[in-house]
């Protein structure tokens, strides 16, 4: 098993930065591609980031590229995602989720990660 958890969320106006973090526990985290997704009330859960194991191979959404940046710490088991010059349509519940140890694609795919944190609240005013 592993715990994930997120941290970071608020309410920021448009423009601003957040950064999220998600703390992983249970079991190893450095060989496990972590993402970040989104769900906003009324919509379907969306991806958002994700990252190789090794911290080489990144990928993101469209509607996010050069805005946001994931980056993990194995040595600390966490993943981040810095999200900059936000939008009210960034308004969502984050999610971090792990996929099984030995995978290494950086899936878009809600599918393809086995493990989700509770979430953590992002809100961007006008």
């Amino acid at each position: 098993q592993v715990q994930l958890v997120e941290s970071g969320g608020g309410l920021v106006q448009a423009g601003d930065s957040l950064r999220l973090s998600c703390a992983a526990s249970g079991r190893a985290f450095s060989n496990s591609v972590m993402g970040w997704f989104r769900q906003a009330p009324g919509k379907e859960r969306e991806f958002v980031a994700a990252i190789s194991w090794s911290d080489t191979n990144t990928n993101y959404a469209d509607s996010v590229k050069g805005r946001f940046t994931i980056s993990r710490d194995n040595a600390k088991s966490t993943v981040s995602l810095q999200m900059n010059n936000l939008k009210p349509e960034d308004t969502a519940g984050y999610y971090c989720a792990a996929r099984d140890s030995g995978t290494y694609r950086p899936s878009g795919m809600a599918y393809d990660y086995r493990y989700w944190g509770q979430g953590t609240q992002v809100t961007v005013s006008s």
